[in-house]
């Protein structure tokens, strides 16, 4: 499980340098002509922000295995894929829509912060 939640922060930071690029060069003047380049620039940063985090509770987990670390990082990418793919998805279609579920997936970040507190404090 804890090689899986490192294989799956590696994937998810390759996702993002992946899509900051893309967006940097490919998509920019869609950004630009939506009005979204600091949108897309927000949801990629809170991507590899919480990338490096799952990252962190796999290395955690390697040594100390405990379910708030689990429910830390099933949180955590839950939030990426709510927060920052509803921010991915407005960006490139304009549909202010979308903005409605985001804070869900920002709850579920702070959830993700909560449960990684609550693992380190049983832990040490």
């Amino acid at each position: 499980m804890n090689r899986n939640i490192l294989i799956l922060a590696g994937i998810l930071g390759a996702l993002s340098v992946a899509i900051g690029a893309f967006g940097a060069h490919g998509l920019k003047p869609l950004l630009i002509d939506n009005g979204r380049v600091e949108t897309f620039e927000t949801a990629v940063k809170y991507q590899f922000y919480h990338t490096l985090a799952i990252f962190g509770l796999g290395i955690l987990m390697l040594k100390y295995p405990n379910k708030q670390f689990k429910y830390a990082t099933f949180c955590m990418v839950l939030g990426i894929l709510v927060f920052s793919g509803s921010l991915y998805i407005l960006c490139l279609t304009n549909l202010t829509v979308l903005g409605a579920i985001t804070p869900i997936g920002g709850v579920m970040f702070i959830l993700g912060w909560i449960f990684m507190a609550m693992g380190a404090k049983k832990t040490f």
